[in-house]
């Protein structure tokens, strides 16, 4: 039996307390299940602007889509993540990822390490942070038990065994990172066996993880086809076909994106999809028409 489908809009601008509260309140009137802010310079910071959407909304959870572990000391993010979960009353789901932006690291004044350690850090921020957080003496308590829900994202092996231990939604983007923190799309086909791959790790799990679909680009109305040459150079890797097929680009009338989304929850099985704030409204109408 299928996961109902969740949608989620990822909050990437700053903007004046009056701002925040009216796109948060059209997020929540739109449909949007989830209301999401990432963790980088020169956006919104996380925890204060959840505690501020779940002011003013009632029906949205808030999350973090997603933390940057090495921004973060364990002890001190459990402070974070159980006053967000008692201040927004037990709506918080926790993203964490690896972190993949060296220019960041370097602006903070922060190491940024190689892969290996990267990650090393972050299976050691979550299994920190399942030990505070599940510690009936810990202060603050987290308002959800034993700790908000998780969600882990990444790409890599080592990031899809971690997501299979611990996750309860495991987040996929489509893509890799180069080096610079330039996203590459993957093909759909890469993509499909990553998630083959994670499957296989996580066979034997109680419950499965929810599925994760960060989409990158919505374009409603127009030729499909036409509309995916006009993005080809988002990047070299993939051919028409492959675009058009993959989950990060979402291309067509709104019933064609609608239909399109039914076939990536029964090719990838993903259930739970993230769109940025810039396509927001684009992407509403999509959300009545699979709900309708």
């Amino acid at each position: 039996m299928s996961r109902p489908f969740r949608f989620a809009v990822n909050m990437l601008t700053p903007g004046t307390g009056a701002e925040w509260r009216a796109k948060c309140r059209e997020a929540e009137a739109l449909g949007y299940d989830v209301i999401l802010v990432p963790d980088h310079l020169g956006m919104p910071a996380p925890f204060p602007s959840l505690v501020a959407a779940a002011e003013v909304t009632e029906r949205p959870r808030v999350g973090t889509f997603v933390l940057n572990a090495g921004f973060w000391n364990p002890s001190l993010l459990a402070r974070e993540v159980a006053s967000t979960d008692q201040l927004t009353g037990g709506r918080l789901e926790l993203g964490l990822g690896a972190g993949y932006v060296k220019a960041e690291h370097d602006s903070a004044g922060l190491p940024f390490g190689s892969p290996r350690e990267r990650v090393d850090h972050l299976e050691r921020t979550v299994t920190e942070l399942e030990r505070l957080l599940g510690d009936p003496g810990h202060v603050p308590a987290a308002a959800q038990s034993p700790r908000p829900p998780l969600l882990l994202g990444g790409n890599g092996d080592r990031m899809l065994r971690l997501a299979a231990r611990h996750a309860d939604v495991a987040a996929f983007t489509g893509g890799a990172s180069d080096r610079d923190g330039t996203l590459r799309l993957i093909s759909p086909t890469a993509l499909e066996e990553r998630v083959a791959l994670y499957r296989s790790f996580e066979d034997g799990r109680a419950e499965p993880a929810e599925l994760n679909c960060l989409v990158q680009i919505v374009a409603v109305g127009g030729d499909p086809r036409a509309r995916i040459r006009e993005l080809m150079g988002y990047t070299e890797d993939l051919g028409e076909d492959e675009f058009l097929d993959h989950p990060a680009l979402l291309t067509g009338s709104v019933k064609e994106i609608a239909e399109r989304v039914r076939g990536h929850r029964e090719r990838y099985g993903f259930t739970y999809f993230t769109v940025l704030e810039p396509f927001m409204e684009e992407f509403a109408p999509v959300i009545e028409e699979l709900r309708g």
